[in-house]
């Protein structure tokens, strides 16, 4: 395989619009994370294309969500077209070849990829709430299920785990309250309606397992190129917050799992976050001081994000400073909003005496855009107007049987394909209450027959049978029917024994440390 070291994005060209050098991102940096920016139609989606390009040809694995259908192009060699040889000709780029890539598909509902899931324990309580919508006090009843679920030994898997527990947690509610804290019915209540909403979106699809293992985003061909992991999002994006606390979740994963290497001849993964604008759109103080302190510290572990999004607004200035390698594509500024947009992503690059970056950006064209990567040292380079590099994969979706013939040849082709239903916290939880049931129904029992008996009137001295002699002393009667502290202590060493049982640290953003 071709070793580089650097990604090429493309020319740079001077006032008078001839050619003046290429433009190039340093692997070395990738992990410093970037912002691809632009309107609708300015080829925001091309430039994310032709960077996973980059560095799956350098060996490093690359996830991103594919809106529109278009990303799944990269699967399939592009065709030639008169445009394209006149891009290529017009920055130079004389080897320009088209080839398929290494890809691996993806999908929360299985229908265009993998199924991708996660567990309740996994996801965390913070995230859970982001995902779900909950007041402050509604949050605080989702951390006490989580709290008590890692006390109890109990596994919360899937959604059907989590309306258990929630049920659970109201029949105790008097007992509870006076160790956690006041947990009310109508909290309880708005939480479960909440689930149901979102089993409705098509949550369930995602909460169980066999859940995501992050080696499996890491992969590398056989010819050293990195594997690029497209998520299907175009069905997941009629459900926005699930889109974005989905990928939120996933960056949380690689954060916790990884090891700290520092500073890499290269990435070890990149990740691509489009629609970058759900992320925050709304999002409590918390939850965006927890993404910027991810984005600041994931790039030690050789994580490198890039956020796209229309607007460069979209991302706060405490996560926007965090981000080195930048493309601007085309803004318009017609409304006020517009207008701060263009005012804010001029001044956030290193001026360019050779023309007014604010002027420019309202001026680019289609496949155009202002470029700034950290050169040596970690500099950043001064901004240039850049034509972007054609793509070597096609410019467009799949056909429907080409992305099923993808899917066969994946390497992790039927290892998420079957659902697994373990013992959980609905299972354990259904047990304590049918071994409750029947204690109950034994007492109900007994004190039948000491009624029975008392009704019968007969005399009887203490210890005697009812002719004066002493009554011999009761045989215990054998029973194998635990008792529910019995069949609680027993969850509780079965649980300790378990993957998510031996780790009951959570991360920054909530998720589970899984201590390997």
């Amino acid at each position: 395989m071709w070793q580089a070291e650097s990604i090429f994005l493309g020319a740079s060209r001077k006032p008078d619009d001839s050619y003046q050098g290429p433009e190039e991102l340093l692997l070395k940096y990738g992990n410093r994370h970037g912002l691809v920016t632009g309107a609708t139609g300015t080829g925001k989606t091309v430039t994310l294309q032709i960077l996973a390009e980059g560095f799956s040809d350098a060996g490093v694995p690359v996830f991103c969500a594919d809106i529109k259908g278009d990303v799944a192009g990269l699967a399939k060699a592009g065709e030639p077209k008169d445009f394209l040889a006149k891009r290529a000709e017009a920055i130079q780029l004389a080897d320009y070849q088209f080839k398929e890539f290494p890809v691996v598909f993806w999908d929360l509902f299985g229908e265009q990829g993998h199924p991708i899931r996660a567990t309740v324990s996994e996801m965390g309580p913070l995230l859970l709430s982001r995902l779900l919508n909950l007041t402050e006090a509604q949050e605080g009843v989702v951390n006490i299920a989580f709290k008590l679920a890692d006390e109890e030994g109990m596994l919360l898997l899937d959604m059907k785990d989590m309306q258990s527990m929630l049920a659970s947690m109201a029949e105790r509610a008097s007992e509870l309250s006076g160790r956690y804290g006041n947990i009310t019915k109508a909290s309880v209540g708005a939480i479960q309606r909440a689930l149901l909403v979102l089993e409705g979106q098509g949550g369930d699809h995602f909460f169980g397992e066999p859940a995501l293992r992050i080696s499996d985003l890491m992969r590398t061909s056989r010819d050293g190129r990195g594997a690029i992991n497209v998520l299907a999002a175009d069905r997941l994006m009629m459900n926005p917050r699930l889109y974005a606390t989905f990928l939120l979740w996933l960056m949380s994963e690689l954060f916790e799992e990884l090891p700290e290497i520092g500073d890499p001849d290269k990435p070890k993964l990149v990740f691509f976050f489009d629609e970058a604008h759900l992320l925050f759109a709304d999002a409590p103080k918390v939850l965006v001081e927890r993404v910027e302190q991810v984005v600041r510290l994931i790039r030690s572990k050789g994580v490198g994000v890039y956020f796209v999004t229309q607007n460069p607004l979209d991302v706060p200035e405490t996560v926007l400073a965090q981000l080195g390698n930048r493309v601007q594509h085309a803004l318009r500024a017609y409304t006020p909003r517009e207008q701060k947009a263009v005012k804010t992503a001029a001044e956030t690059f290193r001026p360019n005496p050779d023309f007014d970056c604010a002027d420019a950006i309202t001026q680019l064209g289609t496949g155009e855009a202002l470029v700034s990567t950290l050169a040596e040292k970690g500099v950043p380079s001064m901004v240039q107007r850049t034509l972007i590099r054609p793509p070597s994969s096609r410019l467009g979706p799949l056909t429907p049987d080409e992305r099923r013939q993808v899917i066969a040849q994946s390497p992790v082709a039927g290892q998420y394909d079957t659902t697994v239903d373990r013992e959980s916290a609905y299972e354990m939880l259904a047990k304590q209450a049918d071994a409750k049931a029947r204690a109950e129904e034994d007492q109900r029992a007994r004190e039948a027959a000491q009624k029975e008996e008392a009704a019968r009137g007969r005399w009887t001295l203490p210890d005697m049978n009812g002719d004066g002699r002493e009554r011999a002393p009761a045989k215990p009667r054998a029973s194998n029917r635990q008792t529910v502290a019995e069949a609680a202590m027993k969850s509780v060493v079965r649980s300790v024994g378990s993957s998510v049982g031996r780790a009951l640290v959570r991360g920054i953003l909530g998720s589970l440390k899984k201590g390997f």
